[in-house]
Order: structure tokens, then sequence, then C-alpha cells
């Protein structure tokens, strides 16, 4: 007989998903000068835009990029939301206090881009890749990456809420100082994992789940010879 009390007669609420964007179903074909400083643009689509230069305080919604291209681009306390990104090079990108609110990133590179103290809300990223990502100090609640690989991403003093990465590739990803809560690691690549504590509160599945252990012992100190 289980003990009253005991885990297996605690309920826990399963992790919430991302709300899916509503993106105009006919948006307006957009040019790259619109991509400027307190630009509101709503229902456009980039399409193999080149997008250059720093914009500050712009506001996009149900809007689409598709296989648009920034390149010596940054983003400064702008909201992009209910939008699409589909086949984006987003590779050193720099956002500082960007909120992303409910929108999908799909088959995009976001190598080495930075994201520093944003907000992702209601986000899914799918496939692409996000190797060397910075998301330092951002905040992440219902959020998916999904088959994405985040090699060597960097996600210290971040907040994650309500988040699951489904096989992603996260070896020499950094988690020290983060607060997570409801945070999942499914079937996910968890080799030479740093600031392991920063995962306390996570639940890992799969084959990461022996991998992530290595790490744990690393850190403790704990020589483990096989």
């Amino acid at each position: 007989m289980t003990p009253v009390g005991s885990q297996r007669d605690v309920y826990k609420p399963p992790v919430q998903k991302p709300a899916k964007p509503k993106v105009h179903t006919n948006p307006r074909l957009a040019e790259a000068e619109e991509f400027t400083d307190d630009a509101v643009l709503r229902a456009v689509h980039f399409d193999g835009t080149l997008l250059t230069g720093a914009a500050e305080i712009l506001e996009m919604e149900n809007s689409r990029l598709s296989n648009a291209r920034f390149i010596n681009a940054s983003l400064r306390q702008s909201v992009l939301s209910d939008s699409e990104f589909d086949t984006v090079d987003f590779a050193g990108f720099r956002a500082l206090e960007v909120s992303l609110l409910k929108c999908r990133v799909a088959m995009s590179r976001l190598t080495g881009s930075h994201w520093q103290s944003s907000h992702f809300t209601d986000v899914t990223v799918e496939g692409g890749r996000a190797d060397m990502a910075h998301f330092r100090g951002s905040r992440l609640r219902r959020v998916v990456f999904q088959d994405v690989g985040l090699q060597q991403a960097d996600f210290q003093g971040a907040e994650l809420a309500h988040v699951t990465f489904e096989g992603c590739n996260l070896t020499g990803a950094q988690f020290a100082n983060c607060k997570m809560s409801k945070v999942e690691f499914t079937n996910c690549t968890m080799l030479d994992i740093g600031g392991t504590a920063g995962l306390k509160g996570a639940t890992v599945r799969g084959p990461g789940a022996t991998e992530l252990a290595l790490s744990l012992a690393r850190d403790a100190g704990i020589l483990i010879e096989m």
C-alpha cells in the first residue's frame, strides 16, 4: 500500500502549452525600410527581405517573416506578437528587452543571437539551430523548444516557467542561477551541462537523464570511472 502523503498521491498539474499565434491570412508585402524606429507594423509579410540596422520601440503583430535575414541588426524595447518566423536567419541578431508574445519560429537559425533581458510568452521554436544563443536574464513562460540545436546555449540567470525542451541537443548549455517551475526535458541530449544547480525543479526524461547525471557528479566533485 502506498503511504498517504507520498509523491504518488500528489497531483501535479501538466505543463501549460503555448497559445498559437493569430497571423493575418493575407498580410501586406512589406519593404525593409519599414523595419525602423517607432514603427507599428500590422499584418505585414517580410518575404526574403534583408533587414539591417538598429531599431527601438518597434511593434509588429499578426505578421509573417519568411526567408528573411537579419544582418548586423538589433532591436531594443520592442514587441513582436501573434507572428510567425519561417526560415529566418537571426545569426548574430541582438535583442535587448524585447518581448515575443504568441509567436512561432520554425526552421530558423538563431546561432549566436543575443536575447538579453527579453520576454518570451507563448512561443514555439521548431527545428533549426540556436547554438551559442544567449538568453541571459530573460523570462520564458509557456515556451516549447522542439528538435532545436541548442549546443552551448546560455540560459544563465533566466526564469523559466512551463517550458518544454523536446528532442533538443543541449550539449554544453549553461543554466547557472536559473529559476525553474514546470520545466521538462524529454529525449534531449544533455552532455556537459553547466550550472546544474540551476535545473532544480525540472523534470528530465529519456537518455538525457543519464547524461545529466555525469554533469551533476562533476559539479559535486565525484569522479566516475567506468
